[in-house]
């Protein structure tokens, strides 16, 4: 079953709908989303590229481009509705309160500046602190994620550092000002597979040390194993599956999640499995289910019909009119 958080939950996202404009009309890249992160607790968003992960992080923390915007649904933090906040209140929400390891470090850095300015700006900003204090917070926190001589470091710029090492530096940025949600967005992605493990280990050891919650996205099926208590699938801007990790494995329910368990490399196959076809353009999305093209399970109904958010008895969510 699904991990208790009505009690102890710190973020809850209710029906969220977020909506690009495009020169070819409105395309919704997430679809009634909603969910609830328990303080303490690590959920992971997964699903193939394009599925809407990144969008539903960057709304909450409203860091959406200027072609895209929330049309509809509520976003809490400690019962606090994030859409109602003005620009000011959200920027003392984002980095003090909710903080984001991006995807890419090299892009997330800015070249001409050392890490020392670009950390010290940053704590500076959210905690008010001068600037000797927040060297040494900037100094406190590179310490934390296993850099050695972090003073020296702080005079390297990104380009002196490897990928791992930056990715160490985004995580102590996002640590520096003790966030109580953690969003990490592929924070493996593009590093090699020893450093993937390095850091994976690093923000658990970190989130379990400190108790924060933490929103871990990813198309990773591994990862959400070894990371996470409970998972989202998601497929074409909507949830498709809704579990604990135990149950997601041991007994997926939804086609696709079943298709990408199978896609897993195991020792004992000789060949991988594919899913057939493509996810579907947002611009073009099939009239009934969104998967029926790809679904090795569909049947006629599932052309027409697009099913609702169906919840089991042991409380699993699942999108699929198998299930009705």
């Amino acid at each position: 079953m699904l991990q208790e958080v009505e009690t102890n939950k710190i973020l809850e996202v209710k029906e969220l709908s977020t909506v690009f404009s495009t020169d070819a009309g409105e395309i919704r890249a997430v679809d009634k989303v909603s969910f609830s992160l328990a303080k303490g607790k690590v959920l992971g968003i997964v699903g193939e590229s394009g599925c809407g992960k990144t969008v539903t992080s960057l709304s909450i923390l409203q860091l959406l481009p200027r072609t895209a915007y929330i049309s509809a649904g509520e976003i809490f933090f400690n019962n606090k509705d994030l859409l109602k906040l003005t620009a000011d209140e959200m920027r003392t929400i984002r980095g003090n309160h909710i903080a984001l390891i991006p995807q890419d470090p090299m892009t997330s850095l800015n070249p001409v500046y050392t890490i020392g300015n670009q950390m010290l700006e940053v704590i500076t900003l959210h905690q008010g602190i001068e600037k000797l204090e927040a060297r040494n917070r900037a100094i406190e926190a590179l310490e934390q994620v296993k850099i050695a001589i972090p003073s020296r470091l702080l005079e390297n710029y990104p380009h002196e550092l490897s990928g791992g090492m930056r990715q160490r530096v985004i995580i102590a940025m996002a640590l520096s000002s003790r966030p109580e949600i953690l969003i990490a967005d592929e924070p493996t992605t593009a590093l090699d597979v020893t450093v993937q493990a390095q850091i994976l280990n690093l923000i658990r050891n970190i989130q379990q040390q400190a108790g924060m919650a933490l929103l871990l996205i990813t198309h990773d099926l591994g990862v959400i194993a070894e990371m996470c208590q409970d998972v989202i699938v998601m497929y074409a801007g909507q949830i498709v599956e809704y579990a604990s990790v135990y149950s997601l494995y041991d007994d997926p329910l939804h086609p696709y999640t079943i298709s990408l368990l199978k896609s897993l490399p195991v020792k004992q196959k000789k060949r991988l499995e594919q899913i057939e076809g493509q996810p579907p353009s947002l611009q073009t999305l099939p009239e009934g289910c969104y998967f029926e093209p790809r679904c090795p399970k569909r049947f006629p109904e599932c052309k027409k019909v697009l099913p609702g958010l169906i919840e089991i008895p042991d409380g699993r969510k699942v999108r699929c009119l198998l299930y009705r």
